[in-house]
């Protein structure tokens, strides 16, 4: 059983026991100063992404505060990209845990969606103000409980977090970028992309296999994207060499980044990428807080709630009638083969990405520019 499955199944147990023994304590409306913060935000890299501007408003409301976080492992990369983060704790480590629970708050966001284990930190912290979403029995563990729907951007979502703190909605501009990037942020010597200038970045992966669309359907997208004068770089973990060895039979000189990186690198890499092709994954996420465009494959998911918004970027989704079956970060198993993936053609991704790529004032890669060139003589003769 992998950690975040365990994880999973120790909150559905002991999560509800505790939060079914503690009681709630009674409501605090305000308290007049407060100089410690510390949110939580434990889960994937998306979320933690779609946090960051919910954090920038914080920090831009109350510049005199300290703010902390309490995040797992898997996506303190992303927080360590923040400049309006003091100190960094790890959720799934325990003398972490210790340390933060140590440490006397003012507030603690508990920026969890439905687990409960968050919530009983949350309590066990003493802050006077404690704020979550209320979606199960973890409510009566917060002072400030905060409605959720399924309908709203995530990154709304984790505004509306912050109401009881800045009574103003904070401002999102949902067409610029919000992730900061150091141009040092990648640390691994990479001559084979630096000297690239038409890059396209492809993930295969997914986190579920729900969402994974196979490297014959990447490979078959990179081949067409690679013969228009584009250069392909593969992107993830180890676990997508399978899928990447499939996309370079496809296409010969694509540049195989699995295993290679880690978020701050996958981050900087994706910011020079002059698009990404991804199913519904962390790394889309990064991408759109990049300011990449983005084509992106939805079917389990909620497209609403985590499909990159703006004009940039493209949302392949068939709507089946079944889909979309992911809530709170659970996927029930297909009974239909995923056919809410695998019935998106790889023709739509490629008409998809060459639009994006192609829009006025793109520049068009050199072999681009001399078919482009062809045709127009054809047409003018």
């Amino acid at each position: 059983m992998s950690k975040i499955k365990l994880i999973k199944l120790v909150d559905q147990i002991m999560g509800r026991t505790f939060t079914s023994l503690l009681r709630g304590k009674s409501y605090v409306s305000e308290i007049s100063l407060f100089n410690k913060i510390l949110l939580i935000r434990p889960g994937g890299i998306g979320d933690a992404v779609l946090l960051l501007p919910a954090i920038r408003a914080l920090k831009q409301a109350f510049p005199d505060s300290g703010i902390d976080i309490l995040c797992e492992k898997r996506n303190a990369d992303i927080f360590r990209l923040s400049n309006n983060i003091n100190t960094i704790y790890l959720y799934d480590r325990g003398i972490d845990l210790f340390r933060a629970l140590r440490k006397k708050y003012d507030i603690v966001i508990d920026t969890e969606q439905w687990h409960r284990l968050s919530a009983v930190v949350a309590y066990l912290s003493g802050a006077p103000i404690r704020v979550g979403f209320d979606t199960n029995e973890r409510r009566k563990l917060f002072t400030h409980r905060i409605p959720y729907s399924h309908d709203d951007y995530e990154v709304y979502s984790f505004f509306h977090l912050m109401g009881p703190l800045i009574p103003e909605a904070p401002h999102f501009d949902k067409n610029k970028p919000f992730m900061e990037i150091p141009d040092n942020a990648s640390t691994i010597p990479s001559p084979e992309i630096e000297e690239k200038k038409n890059l396209v970045a492809v993930f295969p992966g997914a986190s579920v296999p729900e969402r994974q669309w196979g490297g014959d359907r990447f490979g078959k997208v990179a081949k067409a994207l690679t013969d228009k004068g584009y250069e392909i770089v593969i992107l993830g973990s180890r676990s997508e060499s399978r899928d990447a060895e499939r996309i370079k039979e496809y296409a010969k000189n694509a540049v195989d980044m699995t295993g290679r990186t880690d978020l701050a690198d996958v981050a900087a890499l994706l910011k020079s990428c002059k698009l990404l092709v991804s199913a519904d994954s962390g790394l889309l996420h990064i991408a759109y807080a990049a300011g990449t465009p983005t084509v992106s494959l939805f079917g389990s998911g909620i497209e609403r709630k985590w499909a990159p918004p703006g004009r940039r970027h493209r949302v392949l989704n068939k709507r089946l009638p079944c889909s979309p079956c992911t809530k709170f970060g659970y996927t029930p198993c297909c009974r239909r083969n995923v056919e809410c993936m695998l019935s998106i053609d790889a023709d739509e991704v490629i008409r998809s990405a060459v639009t994006l790529l192609e829009e006025p004032g793109q520049p068009l890669p050199q072999k681009r520019k001399e078919d482009v060139l062809t045709i127009a003589k054809k047409l003018l003769s």
